[in-house]
Order: C-alpha cells, then sequence, then structure tokens
C-alpha cells in the first residue's frame, strides 16, 4: 500500500528543480506580441492567474468559473485569452473557448497547460505552451502545477526581468526545503479550528491558494480565509481568534509593510492568532511565533508567489495527515475531484 501523501509530497519537493525548465519553454515557444491578455483559470488556475495579474500591467484576471458566463463584458472582438490549466479539460476551460471561438473568432488563444493529452494542448488554432510533464500533478491537490502556471505566466509578462531573478528563485531550496517542512510538521502537531491568510494585493494570488490548500488538504476540518491586511479590520476579524493560525505574508515594499505590521501589532495586543510570518521579518520577528523565509522573500511582491506558496502547501499538508487523511486524495467521501464533474453547459 502506497505511503499517504507519497505524490503530493514529492510534488511539492520537486517545484524549485521545474521553474528554469519552465521559463525555458515560454522562450522556446515564441509565443509573444501579447497586449492586455485576459487571464483565466479555475480554482487553483484562477489564483495563478492573479498572481500573474499582478506582475503585468494591462492584463486583467478573471476566473473561467464567471468568464464562461460573462466574456463579452471582457473581451473585445481582437482580444487575447490565456488559458492556465493544469489537466486544460475542465468542463468551464473547455466550453468558454468553446463559446468564444463561435462568438468572437478573432480572439487569439494562448494556452499554458501541464497536460500534454488535454483538450486545450490538442485543439488545433490555440497556441499551446505545454509544461514539463511532472507538473501534470497526480495528486488531487494542485501544487507542482500552480507554481509552474505562475512562473511560466511571469514569463510571459516579464521574460528579461524573470530570467534576472531565476537564481533567487531557485536557489538554496535543497536546505530551505527540509527547514520549511520541519516547522510545517511542528505547527500541525495542534491543528488549529481555523486558519486566516493575510497578504497584500501583489501577493494576494498567493493567499487564496493557500487557504485553499488548506481547505482542501483538511476536508473542510479546518476553516480558512484569505484577506487583506487593511480589509481585516472591516468586519473578518471576528473569524480570528486566539487559537486560529494566522499567516501573515509580507511584503517587500516599505510602503505595503508599515499597514502590515500595523495590522499584526493589533492582533497581537489583541491576543489573537497564532502568528507565523512568511517573508523578511527584519526588525518585526519578535511579533510573531514563527518566520519563515525564501530566498524571493526581498524581490519585488510580484515574482515571489512560485516560491512563496511553497511553505504553505507544506503546511496544508501535514495539517491533512495530521487529521488522518491522505493528501494525495484528502477528500474522502468524493466530494471534490482531481477534474470538476458535475457541470452542465448550456447554450
Amino acid at each position: 500500500m502506497a505511503e499517504p501523501g507519497i505524490h503530493t509530497h514529492g510534488e511539492i519537493f520537486q517545484q524549485p528543480g521545474i521553474w528554469a525548465d519552465t521559463v525555458g519553454r515560454v522562450r522556446a515557444s515564441g509565443v509573444g506580441g501579447i497586449v492586455n491578455p485576459v487571464l483565466t483559470g479555475a480554482g487553483s488556475s484562477a489564483y495563478a492567474a492573479m498572481a500573474i495579474e499582478a506582475a503585468w500591467p494591462g492584463s486583467r484576471a478573471v476566473p473561467s468559473t464567471e468568464l464562461l458566463l460573462d466574456f463579452p463584458q471582457y473581451l473585445g472582438p481582437e482580444g487575447v485569452l490565456i488559458s492556465l490549466a493544469r489537466s486544460g479539460d475542465s468542463p468551464e476551460s473547455v466550453a468558454l473557448v468553446e463559446k468564444i471561438r463561435r462568438a468572437l473568432p478573432g480572439v487569439r488563444h494562448i494556452a499554458l497547460t501541464a497536460n500534454p493529452q488535454g483538450r486545450l494542448a490538442t485543439w488545433q488554432g490555440i497556441e499551446a505552451i505545454l509544461l514539463d510533464p511532472r507538473t501534470n500533478d497526480r495528486s488531487l491537490v494542485m501544487t507542482s502545477s500552480f507554481s509552474n502556471l505562475v512562473m511560466g505566466g511571469l514569463a510571459l509578462a516579464r521574460p528579461d526581468e524573470v530570467a534576472s531573478v531565476l537564481p533567487a528563485l531557485c536557489g538554496g531550496w535543497e536546505a530551505r526545503l527540509e527547514e520549511h517542512e520541519a516547522k510545517a510538521r511542528a505547527i500541525a502537531q495542534n491543528p488549529p479550528p481555523r486558519a486566516v491568510v493575510l497578504a497584500s494585493s501583489p501577493l494576494f494570488g498567493v493567499a487564496r491558494e493557500a487557504a485553499l490548500k488548506v481547505i482542501e488538504s483538511t476536508a473542510g476540518r479546518i476553516a480558512a480565509l484569505a484577506e487583506t491586511y487593511l480589509g481585516l479590520r472591516h468586519g473578518p476579524m471576528s473569524f480570528v481568534q486566539p487559537d486560529t493560525l494566522v499567516l501573515a505574508i509580507l511584503s517587500s515594499d516599505p510602503a505595503r509593510r508599515r499597514y502590515e505590521i500595523d495590522l499584526v501589532k493589533e492582533l497581537r495586543a489583541k491576543k489573537l492568532g497564532r502568528l507565523i510570518a512568511l517573508g523578511a521579518a527584519d526588525g518585526e520577528a519578535g511579533l510573531f511565533d514563527e518566520v519563515v523565509t525564501t530566498g524571493a522573500s526581498g524581490l519585488a511582491d510580484y515574482l515571489r508567489t512560485p516560491a512563496e506558496i511553497v511553505f504553505p502547501q507544506l503546511l496544508a499538508f501535514h495539517l491533512g495527515l495530521r487529521l488522518g487523511l491522505n493528501p494525495d486524495s484528502p477528500s474522502p467521501g468524493g466530494v471534490i475531484h482531481r477534474v470538476v464533474e458535475g457541470v452542465i453547459i448550456y447554450d
């Protein structure tokens, strides 16, 4: 019998070793000349689109689950749609392309996908950029596919800048992964009933994805919320209790950091949350119960997503294990599936 979570664990650990290959694949594809694209995907792929939007002026991220219903609101006759997908076979993604091709035949379609056999990868007329097959995660939860979809999108948006920071993004991970896992395992020994992930806008895609990983990996037994630092005061702070896990993704921008640290100080003063910092805490490390950093923590926020999602993935993985679940298939009742089922597409 396979060890619980064997696929998920390997797919998390392999990520830094694939990011440079993803950038190389984007460059080799020759896909370029993209102006003001709409970035789309469902679930984790939608959060990947959010992360790419933060790095791409003029782009707009719209989940395919929304775009399917309202695409004329976002796409003109000569627009560009970039579809992000692990499988490339989800009902909304396929139906969206079909509807747009019928209604707006002048729209340019680009797909960034981890599955070379998927519909988006093999569809004539779509410019497909195929990721390393290893990123087509076997686990139910998306890990390697998420970070590499983001990395591919960043390479399309800012090819030269991404190439220049690859050493910081990809280097030093052998020791860091072991350190991250040790911290994640220790935190997971006392699973919280709730978790909150905080981030400012350029890193909010990470926050959304991190909260989703906690929910998926624990089969919803740990309720998780993603919110901005300034937004938390406007009601959602009532969700935070003394035993709530609060993962604070800290900005590298000093202007944003001032607001973030003020909110953390308020939580500390109110004795709310077990506070974990993700990023360079600098002189504020004493505010937190734990600090986790990566080689990307000092980079511009819009470049950090692939590296900063790794610790939340490991934390969610160990929370699921601690609760007796198999991280490869953490939905024992079949509530969710690797490729979404049950969607009826209407003309």
